[in-house]
């Protein structure tokens, strides 16, 4: 497998890892009773008894799947293989009285070796989620809110065993979700629900030869009789809808974890009632505190992103249409919180 990294890349992984130091530098640990407090402006308060109420918090995990396939005469033979998921997930909220911000970082990577042949991409994902929401006061479970969503990949992408010509990039393509609404939190927080008429969506493309190809919904390029590029492709779509999404994570059953995301969105001015669908399921089973197991499913399904495919064999991509994306996920690994 071909990594074609730069210094986009380079410039990518040291922005989420600022954000992500910038974030556990302003959480003050929490100190003792008899413990001298600062006279430097810290995200904490003191009551009568002296003890130090924290206003931030945070989540972190590291984590790594395995799975490995290797036969030594073997009579029904088979290919050795091995096959690695890197993943970590970061989380900070900061909530003090009617206020709450909350903000989630996710990276996954992952890799598949078999014997006489290359290294291949099986997953990648980068992505990041702010929330922030003002609720009218401290018995209500309705916040207004605004929401921030930004996701993109890594490294390269191909369509094997074709690993010449690369159908997607870091920030190609890359989503931005960007908008207003209001956000429904139950009581215990296994369950929200937010909803926000005004949001903008942005697709970027910023490989200029994927877009010229019109990949992901941008403009295609304008090309003369001969083939010959006019006018290049656009680098950005933006669109403005609706977006409605859900999350529900509660332990089922005893060290099983149920997590389900998902999010429904249609633009207003392109195919109203055409919708975008982005749904994640997944059961998060516990060994210990360093093994779990998972089981998982993502599906989604994009009108803008037309699949392309050689139907008759003779070297070039037809654009077909859209198609239902589907993926599915069963990994075991070690998995490290902090």
């Amino acid at each position: 497998m071909k990594f074609n990294f730069s210094l986009n890349y380079s410039f990518l992984i040291f922005l989420i890892l600022s954000v992500s130091n910038s974030f556990a530098a302003i959480i003050p640990n929490r100190v003792s009773d008899t413990t001298a407090v600062d006279s430097v402006k810290t995200d904490t308060i003191i009551n009568e008894n002296q003890d130090v109420v924290m206003f931030w918090s945070k989540k972190n995990s590291l984590g790594v799947n395995l799975n490995e396939v290797a036969f030594v005469n073997w009579n029904a033979g088979g290919n050795n293989s091995i096959s690695a998921l890197f993943h970590g997930n970061f989380e900070r909220k900061f909530k003090k009285q009617l206020l709450l911000w909350k903000t989630t970082a996710s990276l996954k990577y992952g890799i598949n070796a078999q014997q006489g042949r290359e290294f291949r991409k099986t997953d990648d994902e980068i992505s990041l989620n702010s929330t922030y929401g003002y609720r009218k006061d401290s018995t209500s479970n309705f916040r207004y809110s605004a929401k921030f969503n930004f996701k993109t990949q890594l490294a390269n992408g191909y369509k094997y065993p074709n690993n010449e010509k690369a159908i997607s990039k870091l920030m190609a393509p890359g989503y931005i979700f960007l908008g207003v609404g209001a956000e429904y939190s139950a009581p215990n927080e296994d369950l929200t629900v937010y909803l926000s008429p005004v949001t903008d969506k942005s697709t970027f493309v910023l490989d200029q030869r994927l877009a010229n190809e019109g990949m992901f919904g941008v403009t295609p390029a304008v090309r003369d009789s001969i083939g010959t590029i006019i006018e290049k492709g656009e680098n950005v779509r933006t669109e403005i809808g609706i977006l409605l999404t859900s999350g529900f994570s509660k332990e089922i059953f005893t060290n099983v974890k149920m997590d389900n995301q998902f999010s429904f969105y249609t633009d207003y001015l392109n195919k109203f009632g055409n919708i975008d669908v982005d749904w994640e399921l997944t059961l998060n089973l516990v060994v210990n505190d360093f093994v779990k197991a998972n089981i998982g499913a993502h599906l989604i399904y994009d009108d803008d992103v037309k699949f392309k495919e050689d139907t008759n064999d003779d070297g070039v991509l037809e654009t077909l249409g859209p198609k239902l994306q589907f993926k599915q996920l069963l990994g075991v690994g070690v998995i490290y919180e902090f």
